[in-house]
């Protein structure tokens, strides 16, 4: 475990590693620590410190079990750890994680007298990263203030979803068929943004996640595909629902760590119109 030799300040209050090497495991950990953190602890495991965990996306507050975070890491991304300026006089403070510039989530976590210490964990052969502890991220012009970005505006509508940063997660009941968790963008796949992705962190009981598009007013207790206006891709079965509560065949099964997409080919000479994809989509099913 390194730890650096100042504390996070006003002045210098985030900073970002970035995966040289994976090595064996990848099991590496970015956060902050108390000043005399045991260095044969990874950053996280011991109390009064927190890390964000490159092999698993999962959080690590004060204790040697993770919860689930964000997404994981690989060569070449950057993990950055920060603190709110107007913090620092708390007895408790937000800690703030990013992955390649955005914001993952936040962490409570009590601040010490001697502060909050930056720190970089591993525990495998041949992991190596490069160490910027005087990085910025997002500063205003004026250079006051840190602009964090929830990214619950990009939602237009989220029903029984809960946002933390770029992770989405289920809260509803889950008994029945109608205990659905929506979870729908504010824009539409345009010409210009035509594709997105999502990462299956937790697949939870059984796996019911579907990735797809429908029309703005699309129920919101319906899974995307079931209902008139909408297609997805189901993660439990591999199949494709198009308007209809009965899928076809369509691909593989989706698990844990997998990636799916989604995205619009247009033709060259596509003219986004109105609504545009959404009209499209009203006349499906």
């Amino acid at each position: 475990c390194y730890v650096a030799g100042h504390p996070l300040s006003k002045g210098n209050c985030y900073f970002e590693v970035t995966i040289v090497d994976t090595g064996v495991r990848g099991t590496i950990a970015v956060g902050l620590v108390p000043k005399f953190y045991r260095l044969d602890h990874q950053p996280g495991w011991l109390p009064h410190s927190v890390a964000y965990h490159a092999d698993n996306g999962k959080l690590y507050n004060g204790n040697p079990v993770g919860k689930q975070f964000g997404p994981k890491c690989a060569r070449g991304d950057r993990i950055g750890c920060g603190v709110h300026s107007e913090n620092f006089e708390a007895g408790v403070t937000n800690v703030f994680f990013t992955k390649n510039g955005k914001e993952v989530g936040l962490a409570e976590v009590a601040m010490s007298a001697e502060g909050l210490f930056p720190a970089v964990g591993m525990h495998s052969m041949g992991e190596e990263v490069k160490v910027d502890l005087q990085a910025e991220w997002f500063l205003e012009d004026n250079d006051s203030m840190m602009m964090v970005d929830s990214h619950e505006d990009d939602w237009g509508r989220l029903y029984d979803v809960k946002v933390s940063g770029t992770l989405l997660e289920y809260v509803g009941k889950g008994k029945s068929i109608m205990d659905v968790g929506l979870a729908q963008a504010r824009h539409p796949l345009t010409t210009c943004c035509h594709y997105y992705e999502v990462e299956i962190i937790d697949a939870g009981e059984k796996c019911y996640i579907a990735l797809g598009l429908a029309t703005k007013d699309y129920p919101k207790n319906r899974h995307p595909g079931w209902s008139r206006g909408s297609v997805a891709y189901h993660a439990d079965d591999g199949k494709i629902f198009h308007g209809s509560g009965v899928g076809d065949a369509f691909g593989p099964r989706c698990f844990k760590g997998d990636i799916m997409g989604c995205g619009i080919m247009f033709p060259l000479d596509y003219i986004l119109d109105g609504e545009g994809v959404m009209d499209d989509l009203d006349q499906l099913g």
